[in-house]
Formats: C-alpha cells, structure tokens, sequence
C-alpha cells in the first residue's frame, strides 16, 4: 500500500480532532478563528513528522500540496503567531499521539548513535550513569572522552 501526503494529514486531522473534542470557543462570544486548534495541530506535527525546517517553506508546501483540505491556510506570522500560543497544546497533542504509536509497547527501541561528549577525565567518565548502557571512547579530533552505542 502507497500513503500519500494527503492521506497522512487526513489521518492525523481525524485523530487529533477526536482527541480535542468539541471547541471549547463555541458558543461563546467573539469571532471563531479561521483555522481550528485541530487544523493547526495537525500542520504542525506534520511538518515535524516530514522534517520540514522552515514554517515559510512548509506553508508554501502546504499551500501547493494541502491548500484542497483546508479551508484557511494562514500566512507565515500568523502561523507562528498561533503556533506560539498553543504550545502546550502541541506538547499535550505529541505526547498522546507518542502515546498511541505501537513503537511504545514493543520491547526493541531505536536510538540515536549520535556520540555525546562526556566528562574531561576518565575518572568522571566510569562514574557516568550511561556507563552499563554505552561504550566510551577517546575522541581523537576532539580531545575528549565520548559515549556512543554504536558497535
């Protein structure tokens, strides 16, 4: 089975806006944003989940490939004006959808093999909490002890 892009923004809308309930703005007074908390949830784990850098280049990605789905595609300060504003939204949204991924019940995990610098002296290093999980080595470029889990 191919996924496309639209298919993926589909998929996160539904489960985000399930997760959201109703808004809880209607029925009060004042004017109904043009982009729901939803939709905005929704764009902005995309554009995490597709690695996209840049909220101008995501938007004109969006506006070229997404405009058909949604209603409103904000322009790029008002997208970081409502991204700002409901960053605890999108924590609460990432980690639900954390959450619900089957990755967070198996027992293999993937982790980055980036290595991290460590202590200046090797007696600091053995007394490391990394020590029964990683290997440390010297990092000859740098000068300077490193844990990895590569091997």
């Amino acid at each position: 089975m191919h996924a496309c892009l639209d298919d993926l923004v589909i998929a996160l809308y539904v489960t985000v806006d399930e997760w959201l309930g109703p808004d809880p703005r209607r029925g009060h007074p004042g004017r109904k944003p043009r982009l729901s908390d939803a939709e905005l949830v929704c764009l902005a784990v995309a554009q995490v989940l597709l690695g996209s850098p840049s909220e101008h280049q995501w938007l004109r990605c969006c506006y070229a490939r997404l405009g058909h789905l949604f209603p409103y595609l904000p322009n790029q300060p008002g997208y970081h004006k409502r991204l700002k504003g409901a960053r605890w939204l999108l924590g609460a949204a990432l980690a639900h959808l954390a959450t619900r991924s089957p990755s967070t019940l198996d027992r293999l995990r993937l982790l980055d093999a980036t290595p991290l610098p460590c202590a200046a002296s090797r007696q600091t290093v053995k007394r490391s909490a990394l020590g029964g999980w990683a290997d440390d080595g010297d990092c000859a470029s740098h000068s300077r002890w490193s844990w990895g889990l590569k091997r």
